[in-house]
């Protein structure tokens, strides 16, 4: 099985090609053992805890699973930074448990848990970042189309943390990205795979994937309207995923708000592959924790 270079999971781009393709692989044996009805005890006796600021459904549920499926025990914990300093909680739950997951606001606490805790620390999302997302993209996009490098993706909306990962896996699995992201929010990450541009129909046209996500994330319900107003025109629908390829897929990381971002007919339409997306956040998350927690 073998382990990973580094000691966290905190974004993508802390991991060579080599490390993030062995999770890939691992993720594809670890689905197909689990669809066969094999169990693999690789965690047993390994706990987590996950620490959660952020409410929760793919992210604590594929992580409570997939440590059950591996034999290992998943203890959830709410407003842990409420009455204590980060550092003290990273000390504290290094001599309990034998990873962290940690879904949060400020990418920075992150950082600081990761720096004081002596256990791996797996960024399970941030403002900035959400590498377990995208390596579930890039794991889906694999099942469907094979060879990622040769892919073209067009993301359309708000130049998220999503967006920001997505633009990481571009950079280390070498495909090609299109960003339709309306002025005044781009991403905060760059990369050589990855350029902007404003017009939906041009990013999405020739693509082999067309990926949307909502306007606005959880922290953003104050600019609700507004974003609504500008980002109107960047709606996946049925027309726009006429320009992309004929056999092009629809990604969605979810929660998805039917008729804003995308319509139904798109997200509930034979190129969708949003749920079996979302399926592979539990193969991929098993593998990250695999690779990382066991002895």
């Amino acid at each position: 099985m073998g382990k990973l270079r580094g000691s966290d999971f905190v974004s993508i781009k802390d991991f060579s090609p080599k490390d993030l393709q062995k999770i890939i692989v691992f993720s594809l044996d670890l689905k197909k053992k689990e669809k066969a009805g094999e169990k693999t005890k690789i965690l047993q006796g390994k706990s987590l805890a996950l620490v959660f600021e952020k409410p929760s459904t793919r992210t604590r549920i594929s992580f409570e699973v997939g440590m059950y499926q591996l034999w290992g025990h998943a203890v959830v914990l709410e407003g842990a930074f409420e009455r204590e300093d980060v550092k003290d909680v990273a000390k504290t739950l290094s001599r309990y448990v034998d990873g962290i997951v940690i879904r949060t606001f400020g990418h920075e606490k992150v950082i600081k848990l990761a720096e004081a805790a002596t256990v791996p620390v797996i960024n399970g999302l941030s403002d900035l970042l959400h590498p377990c997302q995208a390596m579930a993209d890039v794991l889906t996009m694999f099942e469907q189309k094979g060879d990622v490098s040769k892919l073209t993706v067009a993301y359309v909306g708000d130049g998220n943390n999503v967006c920001n990962s997505l633009i990481n896996a571009a950079d280390v699995f070498n495909f090609k990205l299109k960003l339709a992201i309306p002025e005044g929010y781009d991403p905060k990450v760059t990369s050589k795979n990855a350029s902007i541009v404003r017009d939906p129909a041009e990013a999405v046209k020739g693509a082999d994937v067309v990926y949307a996500d909502v306007w606005a994330s959880m922290g953003q319900e104050k600019e609700k309207e507004k974003r609504k107003k500008i980002f109107a025109p960047y709606q996946v629908n049925a027309k726009l995923m006429k320009a992309a390829k004929p056999d092009a897929i629809f990604l969605h990381c979810l929660p998805a708000h039917r008729g804003e971002e995308v319509m139904p007919e798109v997200i509930d339409g034979p190129q969708s592959k949003v749920f079996d997306q979302a399926e592979n956040r539990l193969h991929v998350q098993k593998a990250i924790l695999a690779l990382l927690l066991a002895a």
